[in-house]
């Protein structure tokens, strides 16, 4: 589904898996420090868009994903994980309880199986469960000023996840184009798909399927943190967080890399993290920070020494500690990372 922001005045087409969205709109460099100084709008609406409705959603929901959803009020945006019966990361989704549904969107592609998944478990429950990716689209707006842009442009009664960074507002599709101008009104720049995942590596947040594999967990990635309640009841995957919560820790953590800034590309996406001859690891996303040059996530195993130093795809990479090798075991660790 191709964005009508394509059609703007110097917008480039983003690559895998963002297609159908803008890279940038001629100038990333600039469109990122208006997310950091103000407030920008990101066409996000390659993204899936989920609702489930009824009366039992909440409950339903519980039971089903790693995060505490039987008393979510509404208007309040969490994260929650959909696990395999060993704990690993099947979906990763942003969501919000509007008082009569709620919404839900994933990584391109994943709203059919999120779904098809959802169907076979509602039994007696009585919810419905919708792909809505055709009718609805995903509009963040990022930046100190968001709540005062999104309330200036009118759009503060829409359908909004609201986190500590940025605000993700689910739009019908046919309102896109008129948000979108209500919004840049309101003093919001346009920014593309390089400057938000620039700010989003900065910040330290993994994507489902591209900064991890099939067998990450959530304590790997620090969604222990984000998406994971640790004191509720039985769902599937349960008895792994348990286990490293309370007794052991994860095989891998997450890492930000410094990557050598003299090099002219960034490193493919999947390539090995070396340590000298050594396989340790894997990258994910990359992207060219203003401020920090290039930079990277990568799954690293919990074992490497924190001070050690890389080689990405034949790149000079330095580690910044996300997850710490202490995680689990009931360890303190202080997440650097803002919420998005």
């Amino acid at each position: 589904m191709t964005s009508p922001f394509l059609n703007r005045p110097g917008a480039v087409a983003a690559g895998a898996p963002d297609e159908g969205v803008a890279a940038h709109y001629s100038d990333p460099v600039t469109e990122q420090r208006a997310m950091e100084r103000s407030a920008a709008w990101v066409d996000r609406s390659n993204r899936d868009v989920v609702r489930v409705s009824g009366p039992d959603r909440l409950s339903w929901l519980h039971t089903l994903t790693s995060q505490h959803l039987e008393k979510l009020e509404p208007g309040t945006a969490t994260e929650a994980l959909r696990l395999d019966a060993n704990g690993r990361v099947h979906d990763h989704l942003y969501l919000v309880d509007d008082g009569s549904a709620v919404w839900a969107h994933v990584e391109p592609g994943a709203g059919a199986s999120v779904v098809e998944f959802l169907d076979k478990m509602r039994f007696l429950y009585q919810v419905e469960v919708e792909d809505l990716s055709p009718d609805f689209a995903v509009i963040s707006v990022v930046g100190p000023e968001r709540d005062a842009v999104v309330k200036a442009a009118g759009l503060d009664s829409a359908i909004a996840l609201r986190g500590p960074a940025a605000i993700d507002l689910l739009l019908p599709r046919t309102d896109l184009v008129a948000s979108a101008e209500r919004l840049g009104e309101a003093g919001a720049a346009t920014a593309g798909m390089w400057a938000y995942e620039a700010w989003r590596i900065a910040s330290h947040h993994p994507r489902h399927g591209l900064d991890t594999d099939d067998r990450t967990i959530a304590h790997e990635t620090g969604w222990s943190e984000t998406a994971v309640h640790l004191n509720k009841g039985c769902y599937p995957g349960q008895e792994t967080i348990a286990k490293i919560h309370n007794v052991g820790r994860p095989p891998r953590r997450l890492v930000l890399l410094h990557l050598d800034g003299s090099a002219e590309r960034l490193p493919e996406r999947g390539s090995p993290v070396m340590l000298g001859d050594k396989t340790v690891g894997f990258v994910g996303t990359s992207a060219r920070h203003h401020e920090l040059g290039p930079i990277a996530l990568g799954l690293v195993k919990r074992n490497v020494d924190v001070d050690a130093e890389f080689v990405v795809d034949d790149i000079a990479a330095a580690q910044e500690v996300i997850v710490s090798p202490d995680t689990g075991a009931n360890a303190e660790i202080n997440f650097k990372r803002a919420r998005l």
